[in-house]
C-alpha cells in the first residue's frame, strides 16, 4: 500500500481471513498498525501505514489512536513512544533489535562529546533512545543532508553512528569539521562495490537505486563519475526516495542496493519495472522477526508494550523532535 493510505488494500496473495482478523481487531482496539518497509510482506499488507523511519515517526506523532503498533525494529518503537507519549505503543516482537544501533550507546557518546566540547551532535534515527538524550538533533536517510546543512558552518558536527550515510552527507555537504563514528548496519555494509560492479557489468542499461547507508555507495559514486555507468541512471536514495523515483521509472530494469524486504513496496509502486537485488542476500534476520502470527497476538493481547524512562524520553524527544519539524524548530546555537 502507499505511505499515506489509511484503509489497506490488500494483495490477493494474503490470506484474507488473516487480513480480516487484522482488520478487524485494529479497529476493536482503535490501533494503528505502522510497518516499515523491509517488513515481510503479510505484514506491509496489513499495514495501515508503510514507510521509511521519518514517515513513520511523522505518522505516530500526529495520530490520535490511542494504540500504536510499531512492526520495525525496537529503535522505531522507541521513537514512536517519544512522539507520542500518551499512547500506548506496541512492537509485536521486543528482540527485533538494530546491528547499527549497537555500535554505539550512551556512555560512548558522552565520551566522543567530552573530545569535541561545542559540538552539534547528529544522529541517525537507528540509535536507542539513551543515545537520542545525548543527542541535540536526529536524522534518516531522507533528511541527513538537510539535518546537517541547518547547522552553522562555523559548528563541528558529530555524525553517528553509521560511517556509509556520514561519508555520504560529508560528500554532498562539503563539511569540513564534521566527524563520522564508524559503525554501519552489516546488511547495508554487505552490499559491497565489487558486487555492484559485477552486477553493472552484467546489466549496464540498468538504473541504479542505492541506500545511502550501503557499503557500495562510494563505489557507484566512483562508477557514474568515470562513466562505467550513466549518472543519470545512479541514484543514491533513502527508501521513501526510492519508492518516489521508481514511478517514474516506466518499464525500466533496477538495480537495487537495500535491505530485500523494499522490492516488495517498489514492484507494486511500478508494476512496468522489474526490479532485482543488487545483493539476493541482503535481509536484516530483525525486520523479519515480525510475522503474521507475532502481530495477531500483539493485537489480542495488547504486547509488548514498548516504555522509556521519562528523564531519557524528554531529552531523547526533544532531537527526534527537531528531526521531525526540521524548517520550524531551530537546531541548537
Amino acid at each position: 500500500m502507499d505511505t499515506t493510505s489509511s484503509s489497506p488494500v490488500v494483495d490477493p496473495m494474503i490470506d484474507p481471513g488473516y487480513a480480516e482478523e487484522v482488520r478487524r481487531l485494529a479497529a476493536e482496539q482503535d490501533a494503528l498498525i505502522l510497518a516499515h518497509n523491509y517488513q515481510v510482506p503479510e505484514i506491509q499488507e496489513v499495514a495501515h501505514h508503510v514507510g521509511d523511519s521519518l514517515q513513520l515517526a511523522r505518522l505516530a506523532a500526529a495520530s490520535t489512536a490511542s494504540t500504536i503498533i510499531l512492526c520495525g525494529v525496537h529503535f522505531m518503537a522507541e521513537s514512536a513512544k517519544l512522539l507520542a507519549p500518551d499512547r500506548t505503543v506496541l512492537i509485536p516482537y521486543p528482540g527485533a533489535g538494530c546491528s547499527l544501533a549497537d555500535t554505539i550507546n550512551a556512555d560512548q557518546l558522552r565520551e566522543w562529546k567530552a573530545e569535541h566540547p561545542g559540538a552539534v551532535v547528529v544522529a541517525y534515527v537507528n540509535t536507542s533512545a539513551a543515545v537520542k538524550a545525548e543527542t541535540d538533533i536526529c536524522c534518516t536517510s531522507s533528511n541527513a543532508v538537510d539535518v546537517v546543512n541547518s547547522i552553522p558552518i562555523d559548528r563541528e558536527v558529530l555524525f553517528l553512528p553509521d560511517q556509509f550515510l556520514g561519508a555520504h552527507v560529508q560528500r554532498l555537504t562539503g563539511r569540513a569539521n564534521m566527524h563520522v563514528w564508524m559503525g554501519e548496519c552489516h546488511v547495508h555494509a554487505a552490499i559491497s562495490g565489487d558486487e555492484l560492479r559485477e552486477r553493472v557489468a552484467a546489466e549496464p542499461e540498468a538504473e541504479l537505486l542505492i541506500h545511502p547507508e550501503c557499503g557500495c555507495a562510494t563505489s557507484a559514486l566512483y562508477l557514474a563519475g568515470t562513466g562505467v555507468v550513466p549518472a543519470e541512471h545512479t541514484h543514491i536514495l533513502s527508501t521513501g526516495g526510492m519508492l518516489t523515483k521508481a514511478k517514474q521509472l516506466g518499464d525500466a530494469k533496477v538495480l537495487v542496493a537495500t535491505e530485500t524486504g523494499m522490492l516488495h513496496q517498489l514492484r507494486k509502486a511500478n508494476p512496468r519495472a522489474t526490479f532485482a537485488p543488487v545483493n539476493p542476500r541482503a535481509e536484516c534476520k530483525y525486520m523479519k522477526m515480525i510475522t503474521p502470527e507475532k502481530l495477531l497476538r500483539s493485537l489480542r493481547e495488547n504486547i509488548v508494550e514498548v516504555t522509556v524512562e521519562p528523564e531519557v524520553a524528554a531529552k531523547a524527544r526533544r532531537a527526534v523532535e527537531r528531526m521531525v519539524e526540521l524548517g520550524a524548530v531551530p537546531v541548537p546555537a
